[in-house]
């Protein structure tokens, strides 16, 4: 086990996925592995290892931004064997386009600059996918009439802004569909370790149109996201 997750070596598959929510981790676990079995408690943070069409694959919660994912993805990256990570979360509509319920897949990500970012709103280099997942999830998105965009994701550390409706002007011009607070990090810890990753996120709110969907349907609204990842993890191997 390591300091943040209690599994032994051989508990997680080569492939996870990683929602930020236990409760959604859990849902996603019961409703679409075979005979899931809980390898993680620790903290609250659930973890599943089943089965998708008779090959291993595994769930793990991260909790929220930055701070704790890289823990979660660093731990299973450096000690538990992960070759692959599909991040299943939420985000933020920063377009018209990326309507309340679709799906963003993330073909790029922009951090705040750690130095500039929460005050100048600046945004460093751009990091992205495996580009062979990336094809299989637009291929695969199509094939089963998921309502997607593909593009710029920026993410941030700070969910609470005292300048909420004018922060991402600049993110804005930049093209960028969405924002969440994990996709950038994601990108760059898998490249260090020499791993695959690809970011699916739903719409869980809009910036644009002030649209918000509520906490006791988010669970329904992931059933796109799931099954693209697990198909996404059942072919990307």
């Amino acid at each position: 086990m390591t300091t943040h997750i209690e599994a032994g070596k051989g508990d997680y598959a080569e492939t996870v996925l990683l929602p930020g929510d236990p409760q959604r981790a859990e849902w996603m676990a019961k409703t679409f592995l075979e005979a899931p079995r809980c390898v993680n408690r620790r903290r609250g943070a659930l973890g599943f290892t089943g089965l998708f069409r008779g090959q291993p694959v595994s769930i793990q919660a991260t909790g929220i931004g930055v701070s704790s994912f890289l823990i979660y993805a660093h731990e299973l990256l450096d000690y538990y064997g992960a070759r692959t990570l599909i991040r299943t979360g939420t985000c933020g509509g920063l377009s018209a386009e990326a309507t309340l319920r679709s799906l963003v897949i993330s073909q790029s990500a922009r951090p705040e600059n750690a130095e500039n970012g929460q005050v100048f709103g600046l945004y460093d280099a751009e990091a992205g996918p495996d580009p062979a997942l990336l094809v299989c999830a637009l291929a695969k998105a199509a094939e089963l009439g998921i309502d997607h965009h593909a593009g710029l994701t920026v993410c941030t550390d700070i969910f609470y802004h005292p300048e909420a409706h004018t922060r991402y002007a600049e993110a804005r011009a930049l093209g960028a569909l969405a924002v969440d607070m994990e996709t950038s990090a994601l990108y760059r810890i898998a490249a260090h370790f020499g791993a695959r990753a690809l970011s699916l996120l739903t719409v869980v709110d809009n910036l644009v149109t002030g649209e918000q969907a509520d906490y006791s349907e988010r669970q329904a609204l992931f059933t796109d996201m799931s099954r693209l990842a697990l198909e996404i993890a059942g072919e990307g191997r």
